[in-house]
């Protein structure tokens, strides 16, 4: 690989993502989708690489674009915990055990449902690899940027055509939890299931939006403001810092695998970005320890979480091999189909009786994650609850530092296609049924009922 090679590839990335912002600003179903514009940036690259219509761009930079995503989704997850202000255990546990719980059935409910969909159905009729009973989980709840981090895994593991489904699929679940997300809504309306539609009084009203909504479009608990006291001075830009204190957080990230290889070679297969995440929890730890936690700021982490995010989905998707998506078309669409039913009859038949209040606001919000993206869940939540009464955000966003650090691309997430492939399919459904029964009895037999995100039974 030329440095010439790495400067054109960039540089044509940079020119996609300007056309994309383009198009999204002046053609209104694109933005009426939902899509995000790295995605259609990343489908304009596919229809100019090697794979698509047109063959603009020559394979050397395609495997520029291809080998990016590893790197950049590292850097994402170190960013994850740096600058943030943890909530106590206590209050963490009393506004999102409920949605921990609904988050925990539907991430090993998608690992379930499609295990038993590969023992019964894809691997006695069409050989499917066993390794594809991930992909529900990775590309619904993980989205684009684990789905390429894990490539390297899958390739590793003798699932080459892994990463270019986990894609795709993650591409399904971002315009599926829009129009299937919209859909719910529309029936909560007709049904009455929303909130506002039980209770209209006006101080009810305005005591939903405090705290919810205000903070617009920011993630209540899971970012809090990164501030540096007037008394205190740095000499490095602030962004600067920043950057290199998620650089840090990826060198302890990749020390962590070292350690784990050295226990088991098999751990080689285990991606960066889980352990880049830890070691990010670590130096924000130190930081704390250090009285100095104002150095990590929680906006400066989301910026560069957010430029890595675009570039690497841009990335990701340009360099879709279409070939192995064609051979694999049918077990693909099958597993899409399996997943998106089980996330629609979780918030059908599970929401209303394990949610002891806003069933249908906590559910749709969850909907949009574990489908799409946690964009999606939060665009899924405005248009059930546009003014905040339900006080369903905080929950939604306390609920990931207990769920992100598991599945949705957490430790679980990486280690599953390692598990599957060094314990049997048969055996890792079982276990994910297991922990899929855990996380219903938690939520329907031992959580109180009267545990309300508003403080109301």
């Amino acid at each position: 690989m030329q440095v010439y090679d790495v400067l054109i590839a960039f540089s044509v990335l940079s020119l996609l993502l300007l056309i994309a912002l383009v198009l999204r600003q002046r053609v209104r179903v694109l933005r009426q989708l939902g899509l995000p514009e790295a995605l259609i940036a990343g489908l304009l690259g596919l229809a100019v690489g090697p794979y698509g219509p047109l063959q603009l761009v020559p394979d050397r930079v395609q495997e520029v674009w291809s080998q990016a995503p590893a790197a950049l989704i590292a850097l994402v997850f170190a960013t994850l915990f740096l600058g943030q202000r943890l909530p106590s255990p206590q209050r963490l546990w009393e506004r999102a055990a409920h949605q921990t719980a609904f988050s925990m059935v539907i991430g090993f409910g998608q690992y379930l449902v499609a295990g038993v969909v590969v023992l019964l159905v894809l691997q006695p009729l069409l050989g499917s690899h066993p390794l594809m009973a991930t992909l529900v989980e990775v590309g619904f709840e993980g989205g684009h940027g684990t789905a390429a981090g894990l490539g390297r895994t899958y390739t590793e593991l003798g699932f080459p055509a892994g990463r270019t489904l986990a894609l795709a699929m993650a591409t399904v679940g971002v315009m599926a939890s829009v129009l299937l997300g919209t859909a719910l809504v529309l029936v909560g309306q007709a049904r009455t299931w929303l909130l506002r539609q039980r209770h209209r009084s006006p101080s009810a009203l305005v005591g939903g939006r405090k705290g919810s909504f205000g903070a617009e479009g920011r993630l209540a608990g899971e970012r809090a403001a990164g501030l540096i006291p007037a008394e205190q001075t740095i000499s490095l830009d602030v962004l600067t810092l920043n950057l290199c204190l998620a650089g840090v957080a990826v060198g302890v990230g990749a020390l962590l695998k070292q350690i784990l290889i050295q226990i088991s070679p098999l751990f080689d297969a285990v991606p960066v970005f889980p352990l880049a995440m830890v070691g990010g929890l670590l130096v924000q730890l130190l930081l704390q320890k250090l009285n100095q936690p104002f150095l990590a700021s929680a906006s400066d982490q989301a910026s560069i979480a957010s430029l890595s995010m675009d570039v690497l989905i841009t990335a990701a998707m340009a360099s879709l091999n279409l070939p192995l998506l064609a051979d694999n078309l049918l077990p693909f669409t099958v597993l899409a189909v399996v997943g998106l039913v089980w996330n629609v009859l979780m918030v059908l038949l599970l929401a209303p009786r394990l949610f002891p209040d806003a069933w249908f606001e906590r559910a749709i919000a969850d909907f949009g994650q574990a489908t799409g993206s946690t964009a999606n869940g939060l665009l899924l939540l405005r248009m059930a609850d546009p003014t905040g009464r339900s006080q369903v955000l905080e929950a939604f966003s306390f609920k990931q530092l207990l769920f992100e650090p598991f599945l949705g691309g957490g430790l679980i997430t990486a280690f599953a296609p390692l598990a599957i492939t060094s314990m049997g399919l048969g055996r890792w459904t079982a276990l994910c049924l297991a922990f899929t029964l855990c996380a219903l009895v938690v939520g329907l037999r031992l959580l109180p009922r009267s545990q309300a995100v508003d403080g109301s039974a």
